[in-house]
């Protein structure tokens, strides 16, 4: 288990407890990282951590319920994490959420205020708490994901894409920093974004059998190719949108 370029690096995992963050954990523990997720449900997360160490006997995965809303939670989870495993290799933000309308004109300027929390606001916490880690690591990552519709947003979906855009943005600045950090030698850790249309996983199609679900990404690809992103040298993946599904 695990001999390639995850084996022994220590990656955070923000949202562990959805299915997205329950295939990562899965995945990222299989290729020999030790995970260390988060999430605001203490139940869903233990049945995340537990399903994770279950299949991969030996790996170490752990839990810790953290308020990713809160700055300084946030920072002690990142602090936490660098002094007892003695590195961060890793920022996985697999936080979501989602609130749409019928049409532009039926937003609901509340959906935006839960989705700034959500959305924004733990992407900056969590890059502010781990960037110095990150980039003290020779393979550092922060991987956000992200939707198609930030790029080419619909009208029901204002609150949602601008969201997502405002989110992307921030992980953009986080790439500048990393590529002016590596200087002339270029960047060693780099910031990421995965772009998705939607997810899917068996609990949707279970309750949606007839449902196509045409250009979503099944966590279980999602989790493959945040692993991926440990494959490529960081000036590769830095600042870059990396599109799992039709760009539009």
């Amino acid at each position: 288990m695990g001999n390639g370029a995850l084996d022994g690096a220590v990656i955070a995992v923000a949202g562990a407890g959805g299915p997205a963050g329950r295939a990562a954990l899965l995945r990222l523990a299989e290729a020999g990282a030790t995970v260390v997720g988060a999430d605001n449900d203490p139940e869903r997360l233990a049945e995340a951590v537990d399903a994770a160490r279950y299949a991969h006997g030996g790996a170490t995965v752990t839990g810790e319920t953290v308020d990713l809303l809160d700055l300084d939670s946030t920072r002690a989870w990142a602090d936490r994490t660098e002094q007892e495993f003695g590195h961060v290799d890793g920022m996985v933000h697999l936080v979501g959420g989602w609130r749409g309308s019928k049409s532009f004109t039926k937003t609901e300027l509340g959906d935006w205020d839960l989705l700034e929390k959500l959305l924004i606001r733990t992407v900056q916490h969590t890059s502010l708490a781990f960037h110095e880690a990150l980039q003290r690591s020779d393979r550092g990552r922060y991987v956000l994901i992200s939707a198609a519709g930030a790029s080419s947003p619909i009208a029901g979906n204002a609150a949602y894409s601008a969201a997502k855009a405002a989110a992307e943005a921030w992980t953009l600045a986080m790439a500048d920093y990393f590529r002016k950090a590596g200087g002339e030698q270029g960047p060693t850790s780099a910031a990421a974004i995965l772009v998705v249309k939607a997810l899917v996983h068996d609990a949707m199609r279970a309750e949606r059998p007839n449902a196509k679900f045409a250009g979503f990404t099944d966590v279980s690809d999602l989790a493959e190719a945040v692993a991926g992103v440990w494959d490529k040298p960081a000036a590769e993946v830095n600042g870059n949108r990396l599109w799992l599904t039709e760009k539009p």
